[in-house]
């Protein structure tokens, strides 16, 4: 029997150990295959810019996810700065002859394809060539590949054009029906965060605040487009009417494309160009690639530093969105750090938790007593995501950018009547008159229910104070364009809440004038993570859970389902806008 015993001990130590080499060899594998990728590229004569399928332009560096959940994912994400740098240094890059546009679903958001169109229109001044090519293009693809010279389509590809729409999806009959209580208090007719769990159809508010966002990004990225192609307003109106980027040939005779050809037919076509031989190779050379042949270039002396916030603002530590814990962690850092003479903090975030997003306001505004702070739009600057940046000494937006959003809301579930329903019931003992002002079972008391009231409207005033302050109106005045509305970054102009629109490198190029710059570089915050560090990020237990359901019901579904079971979501006054804009 002992001799049974050591043997099983044996097999059970020699299954471990074996098990503990694979898994060390597998991490090993990974980390050094995310390392090769990583090797510097030699750009050779007469290359090709390339932006294809596989770029994935993220606005932060904690947009990036690399990990046991995404490791056959061969995109290859590449920070929009370094993107706009790039196609600025291959606009005087000897060894880069032109552009080709080849991404049919292109991974960026609107603002961040406003400047990179920019960027190309700029570099198109060198007189160098830029080329597209589609086979099934997304709207937004097309939008950015319609700044080309020249735009191939495939002849049995298609271009999807066709305006944008949005979908408000409402949850109140389905509460009602299976027993879920949804206490709702907020400020702001226009704050439609909570609407889905209050109604069954869209009100008169959101509709009038949805439609004139839309409009105003559609008459933006249409009207380039249109006068890129060289189309008349009206007539482009009419084919984005009618899906005729569906039909190649109707696409063709429309002017959408100028010719219709298959992509090795388009590569020789480039080859031709670039008078090269039939047995000489192509040399295209992607955005990541470029960006890596000059990346050990010296960055030393004096910076400016850019810190990115993207996705929701949370309490607590985490990397992947905008955690306060970290947050004021990173700004003090940019505090005490000398080198650092001026700060560009790049918001694009749609809001989140109060209390955190009031915690990083407080160290902004500390950082802004010592060296100049300017503030950035991306994608969104709304909600929390606004608030955040009314310690800016200037104001930047997008013209695209969903801007502002000054609201308050609190959303309380529970499951009083599902309970009973099934048999389940409770009763409560307490020390005090209100120890038990909210429970899952039997939802908020009356008196909880004007406490936390109290609480929404004493944020909002918050929120409206360091509104006027920064934007140097009266509380009337800010309160008329707030309550809870989304404006885009034009009309964010127009009513005040922005200094200037313009871009991330003019946000940069202001701090750096304002701190006195002559010479400088950009150092990008936080820092982007080791493959190391991103494999293992994911071993943890809730993250593996939550990553699994998110694949499987999608990002959308998950931070539907988040905001109803989520308890620290839920005790939570939030600052938060309901939804996104994306041109696909």
């Amino acid at each position: 029997m002992r001799s049974f015993f050591k043997n099983v001990l044996a097999n059970i130590v020699a299954i471990v150990l074996l098990c503990a080499l694979f898994f060390v060899f597998f991490i090993m594998m990974l980390v050094f295959s995310s390392m090769g990728n990583d090797k510097s590229v030699v750009v050779k004569n007469n290359s090709v810019l390339t932006i294809n399928l596989k770029t994935n332009i993220i606005d932060s560096p904690t947009e990036e996810e690399m990990g046991l959940f995404n490791i056959s994912d061969k995109s290859k994400s590449v920070m929009l700065y370094d993107v706009l740098e790039a196609i600025k240094k291959a606009k005087t890059d000897d060894h880069i002859k032109g552009i080709s546009i080849e991404a049919d679903d292109l991974h960026a958001g609107i603002t961040q394809i406003d400047d990179i169109r920019s960027a190309i229109e700029d570099f198109k001044k060198s007189g160098k060539f830029v080329y597209a090519y589609g086979n099934a293009v997304s709207q937004a693809s097309y939008y950015l590949g319609s700044v080309a010279d020249k735009y191939y389509l495939n002849p049995s590809g298609m271009i999807e054009l066709k305006g944008l729409a949005t979908e408000v999806t409402f949850f109140k009959d389905f509460a009602d029906k299976y027993g879920i209580g949804l206490e709702v208090i907020r400020h702001g007719k226009f704050k439609s965060a909570v609407e889905p769990f209050l109604r069954n159809d869209i009100s008169p508010e959101n509709k009038e605040q949805l439609g004139t966002l839309l409009n105003d990004i559609w008459k933006n990225t249409s009207t380039k487009m249109a006068v890129s192609r060289k189309i008349d307003t009206a007539q482009f109106r009419m084919v984005v009417d009618s899906l005729y980027g569906m039909i190649p040939e109707l696409g063709l005779k429309y002017k959408l494309a100028d010719k219709l050809i298959q992509k090795t037919e388009y590569d020789q076509m480039i080859k031709s160009k670039l008078s090269l031989k039939e047995k000489e190779k192509l040399n295209k050379v992607s955005l990541a690639g470029y960006i890596s042949s000059y990346a050990d270039e010296d960055k030393s002396g004096e910076k400016v530093a850019v810190l990115y916030a993207s996705g929701g603002i949370n309490n607590g530590d985490g990397y992947n969105e905008i955690y306060s814990e970290k947050y004021v962690k990173y700004i003090k850092d940019l505090q005490d750090d000398d080198k650092v003479k001026a700060v560009v903090f790049r918001i694009n975030s749609p809001g989140g938790s109060a209390n955190a997003s009031d915690e990083i306001l407080f160290e902004l505004q500390q950082l802004k007593k010592k060296k100049p702070l300017v503030v950035s739009f991306g994608d969104y600057a709304a909600s929390g995501g606004y608030y955040i940046a009314m310690a800016a000494d200037k104001i930047y937006s997008e013209p695209n950018t969903l801007t502002g959003s000054i609201g308050v809301f609190g959303v309380i579930p529970y499951y009083k009547d599902i309970a009973n329903k099934n048999g389940i019931r409770s009763d409560i003992v307490a020390t005090n008159a209100n120890s038990q002002y909210y429970s899952p079972l039997n939802g908020v008391t009356p008196y909880g229910v004007n406490l936390i009231t109290r609480s929404v409207e004493g944020t909002y005033k918050r929120f409206v104070h360091f509104v006027t302050q920064n934007r140097k109106q009266t509380f009337e005045q800010i309160d008329s364009v707030g309550g809870g509305r989304v404006w885009s970054g034009v009309r964010a102009k127009e009513v005040g809440l922005v200094d200037e629109l313009g871009t991330l490198n003019d946000a940069v190029k202001f701090a750096a004038q304002k701190a006195g710059l002559k010479s400088y570089h950009v150092s990008s915050y936080p820092k982007r993570m080791s493959p190391f560090e991103q494999i293992f990020k994911d071993l943890n237990e809730e993250d593996i859970s939550a990553r699994i359901i998110k694949n499987k019901i999608g990002k959308a579904n998950y931070e539907i389902l988040q905001q109803i079971t989520d308890e620290k979501l839920q005790s939570e006054v939030k600052m938060e806008m309901p939804y996104q804009v994306k041109i696909n």
